[in-house]
């Protein structure tokens, strides 16, 4: 039985009533890290990197593996360690890295590979940036430490993938592999680390609002362009499939090795893509040394049994196939009535008119934005296919930049103004009060 009663006051132990609470919550205590120690529960900067690095490497290397081990299937030839050499040439030359062989250097990258890589790259950005605990932090510094240790990891995979290549295979040199794994690992994972951290929000709120307007009105025609480029290519190939699957059946090499030629084909559908796009544009494309293929003249000799090849033009372009001229205008004017419509709703919000000022900036800024978009594209779409005649091939990547400046300045700058002209902006009528109402306000001014 206790012996503290009513009128006994409790036990002290230590000085402390025992009857006595803490006023708040007790936390145990949790050692402070060692000085140049990384907290629990985040990864060191190099570790997370590199895993990051190495997943994107394996995810973008194995199914090019798969494809060219399919393709080299025969009744007496493949082998795994031929797939595997095969993979990894395939992976190098997604990358931009070119491939010395015995008839010539081989550097036409497949464009499908090269974006599987960089939308891989870009995850890893993602990846590490979480590892490292800087998520939503908004810090460039951050942002660019990641990109850089992602680029540096990547780049020594490359350079091993180099040596392995040329230990049984073609000539591939380690230390261009690794500048362009760094480069292409670089401004990926750059992308992906800016997203997570918020450093992409910051920089569109501190940048002006025509140059937001501008850039996004110019990646809009850009791609509009490319898709309408997608759309007459495939339009192309359709027309002649029956050459392309004859060229498909000459290779004799059973079910799953045609499988894999097709694949290989699917592979360089974005190149296709960015030269139908410069076909349209005008300044056209290569397909070999002393060849053009334009709306105006067509010029080939013999070409390779390759059955993207098998849709391109017979001659110039005649008929109602001259309105494939008017696609890239059209483009940009459709960039440039969807930048008016955003404008005039943003100023309906704000009870506002839409200066032109604000509306013909960004119009024409749209043209040089997408200009080097398609430009860029351009420029990695062509590359040598061996030594000789097929030393060139694909668009001059100055001639489909400039002319793609114009043409889309002018189509968005046209669409935006007859936009802005023939649209009536209405302004919301303004909800009366209560007493408002109650005194007879009218509604608008110079309205009863």
């Amino acid at each position: 039985m206790s012996s503290v009663t009513p009128d006994q006051p409790r036990r002290t132990v230590a000085g402390v009533a025992a009857d006595a609470r803490p006023t708040g919550r007790v936390r145990p205590r949790v050692p402070a890290p060692r000085s140049g120690e990384a907290p629990r529960g985040r990864a060191p900067l190099p570790v997370a990197a590199g895993v990051a690095a190495g997943w994107a490497a394996v995810t973008s290397w194995l199914p090019v593996t798969l494809v060219l081990g399919l393709a080299q299937l025969s009744a007496d030839a493949g082998s795994l360690p031929g797939a595997l050499r095969a993979g990894l040439a395939g992976w190098l030359l997604g990358h931009g890295v070119p491939l010395e062989t015995s008839a010539g250097p081989l550097g036409l990258a497949p464009l499908a590979l090269t974006a599987l890589a960089v939308w891989r790259l870009t995850r890893a950005g993602v990846h590490a940036t979480r590892a490292i605990g800087a998520r939503g932090g908004r810090s460039p510094r951050q942002a660019l430490t990641v990109a850089v240790a992602v680029g540096i990891g990547y780049a020594l995979l490359g350079a091993l993938a180099a040596v392995a290549v040329s230990a049984g295979g073609p000539r591939v040199s380690p230390v261009r592999a690794g500048l362009a794994f760094a480069l292409l690992g670089t401004l990926a994972a750059l992308v992906g680390a800016v997203r997570t951290t918020g450093v992409s929000v910051l920089l569109a709120r501190r940048s002006a609002p025509p140059l937001r307007d501008g850039v996004r009105t110019g990646l809009v025609a850009g791609l509009l362009l490319l898709g309408a480029g997608a759309g007459a290519s495939g339009l192309a190939v359709a027309t002649g499939g029956g050459d392309a699957a004859d060229m498909i059946g000459a290779y004799r090499t059973g079910v799953a090795g045609q499988a894999g030629i097709t694949l290989v084909s699917l592979a360089y559908a974005p190149n296709a893509t960015i030269w139908s796009t410069s076909y349209l544009l005008g300044p056209g494309f290569a397909v070999g040394t002393g060849t053009a293929v334009r709306t105006s003249e067509v010029s080939l000799g013999a070409l390779p049994a390759v059955p993207l090849l098998a849709g391109l033009p017979r001659g110039p372009v005649g008929g109602l196939g001259g309105g494939l001229l008017a696609v890239p205008v059209l483009a940009g004017m459709a960039a440039g009535w969807l930048l008016a419509r955003r404008l005039a709703r943003v100023a309906a919000e704000e009870r506002a008119r839409v200066d032109w000022r604000a509306l013909l900036v960004p119009a024409a800024l749209a043209g040089p934005v997408a200009g080097v978009l398609l430009g860029v594209a351009a420029a990695l779409s062509g590359g040598p296919l061996g030594g000789g005649r097929l030393a060139e091939i694909g668009p001059v990547w100055w001639q489909v930049a400039g002319v793609a400046t114009a043409v889309v300045a002018a189509g968005a700058l046209l669409g935006a103004a007859a936009t802005r002209i023939l649209t009536r902006e209405a302004t919301p009528r303004r909800r009366r009060t209560g007493a408002e109402t109650a005194r007879g306000a009218p509604d608008a001014p110079g309205r009863p």
